[in-house]
């Protein structure tokens, strides 16, 4: 079974149609590249996946569960997480506490328990000391006590990393996390990519506009164009495919 089965997805936007039966699947620890130019339907996609858009049609199953049914503030607990393109961070915060943030939603205490401190001193040295342990595997430990205010754009790409890692996910979205580095940066994420997809068995859907990173990190790769998928495959196929060849080039092989 595939973690992730998209079939016949379809969004539109009043007469716009920004997803137009759009299939495709991820299979367990793959990472997957959603790749198009501007206007594709990538993001669209993405947030059908993260819940934040209901399509218009389609079916998005996750581990044999509609998605499709699962409100926005649910996917935590089925093993979704996410990391955003314009950093959502807390920057008053250090980035210790940023990364405890993210594991609010695998909370045991409660409601009722967490107001008369019941086990919740217990529970926030544990959710402490997983997020400095998080810290220190993505290189930032020297920094857990640091507010996130001023740092470097590419040490907070990592810190939302972590923070997205807090919520101890199994699937995770990224969505154009090599937007805004530099060129070294972008060669150590899609390093770090790829080790915590095999350090956290972890399957990953990205969405991507730099390609050379898309390529050299992706199992699997979908191409679209216009809303629709145009090419899916290993990377050497779909960098070879004549429809995408032509979609990026405007000239086809």
């Amino acid at each position: 079974m595939a973690v992730l089965d998209v079939r016949d997805v379809t969004v539109r936007f009043g007469g716009i149609v920004a997803l137009d039966g759009l299939s495709f699947d991820i299979d367990e620890g793959q990472v997957c590249g959603l790749i198009g130019p501007n206007g594709a339907g990538k993001t669209t996609m993405f947030n059908v996946v993260s819940r934040i858009y209901q399509p218009t049609a389609g079916s998005v199953m996750y581990r044999g569960t509609e998605l499709l049914d699962v409100p926005a503030h649910g996917i935590a607990h089925l093993g979704i997480a996410r990391t955003f393109q314009n950093l959502a961070l807390f920057p008053t915060m250090t980035l210790l506490e940023n990364v405890m943030v993210g594991a609010h939603s695998q909370g045991r205490v409660g409601f009722g328990r967490a107001v008369f401190r019941i086990g919740a001193a217990r529970e926030n040295r544990e959710v402490r000391d997983f997020a400095g342990d998080l810290l220190h595997q993505l290189g930032l430990g020297g920094l857990a006590f640091r507010p996130a205010m001023g740092l470097p754009f590419g040490t907070l790409k990592r810190l939302e990393i972590a923070r997205a890692l807090a919520a101890r996910p199994s699937f995770l979205l990224m969505d154009e996390p090599a937007s805004g580095l530099t060129h070294g940066e972008v060669d150590e994420l899609g390093h770090t990519i790829r080790t915590i997809r095999d350090q956290f068995d972890l399957t990953v859907l990205l969405v991507e506009h730099h390609m050379s990173m898309v390529m050299s990190i992706s199992d699997k790769v979908v191409a679209m164009e216009f809303g629709r998928k145009i090419a899916e495959g290993t990377p050497h196929e779909v960098q070879n495919d004549p429809a995408v060849i032509e979609a990026y080039l405007g000239t086809s092989a």
